[in-house]
């Protein structure tokens, strides 16, 4: 049944490939977040979201997560040595997002938005090619930890790039996080919301009011378990909402954690 609801017709992707096409945005639906590692997903799981390196799970809707405005580390050796000048740097220096030892891609010009879109459009590309409906551009917050070298509106504008590319490529894409730039919605693209920790941070009714029921809440466990229980009693009838662990570590992984509302 699964896969008769998300077959998804072919459409053209840069290049003349036959690639997957968004469809419809399967709303309210179980969904895991499996971007630490793939393994099969538990019953009832209806949306997957995996690493860009991943295989799509047949029969689910799959987004596909893309680092889009920080530099994974074991790609920074990549970065440094094909796209240096596409790298944040301030007085020489890199500029890093120390709690994850990424460094920032520089989206502050029209010109380096372009060159990085080339860069991580071929990503997105790929995962049409392979299969994925939508994908997880993260870290468009990055501006706020730029040293005030990047803006908001940088950011908006190379988030308008992304979504041109996915929606050429027949992919939905998500606004991830930035619960302040859900107002602008409409400049971004964007088709849907996945919000980390909205219920701890008091942030949900921001994407609730901008994707409606098309919002993927991610609570952890290390917040507790009250964050999780509101977040169930206030939306978990009406959106996607998981309790997962911090490092969202894959089945079979001591300290491995899911859980879902309504159970």
């Amino acid at each position: 049944m699964l896969a008769a609801l998300f077959a998804v017709a072919g459409s053209a992707a840069p290049g003349g490939a036959t690639t997957a096409t968004g469809g419809s945005f399967p709303s309210g639906a179980r969904f895991d977040y499996q971007i630490g590692g793939a393994y099969r997903p538990p019953a009832g799981v209806v949306i997957v979201d995996r690493d860009r390196h991943a295989h799509p799970v047949r029969g689910r809707y799959n987004i596909c997560y893309v680092n889009a405005f920080q530099a994974q580390p074991e790609e920074l050796i990549w970065w440094r040595r094909n796209h240096r000048n596409l790298l944040l740097h301030d007085a020489g220096h890199e500029v890093v997002d120390r709690g994850w030892n990424e460094v920032l891609l520089d989206v502050g010009t029209r010109a380096k938005r372009r060159a990085l879109t080339a860069v991580i459009g071929r990503w997105i590309d790929g995962c049409a090619q392979h299969g994925f409906q939508a994908i997880e551009p993260d870290n468009l917050d990055s501006w706020t930890r730029s040293k005030q070298l990047l803006t908001a509106n940088d950011a908006v504008a190379f988030a308008a790039d992304l979504s041109r590319r996915a929606h050429h490529d027949g992919l939905l894409i998500a606004q991830k996080n930035a619960a302040e730039l859900s107002r602008r919605r409409t400049a971004t693209g964007f088709d849907f919301a996945i919000a980390e920790e909205c219920q701890v941070y008091r942030e949900c009714r921001s994407y609730t009011r901008a994707y409606g029921r098309k919002v993927i809440e991610i609570e952890y466990t290390d917040n507790g378990r009250r964050a999780f229980t509101q977040a169930c009693a206030a939306r978990g009838s009406r959106i996607s909402v998981e309790l997962v662990d911090r490092d969202v570590l894959p089945a079979g992984r001591a300290g491995h954690v899911r859980r879902f509302c309504p159970p």
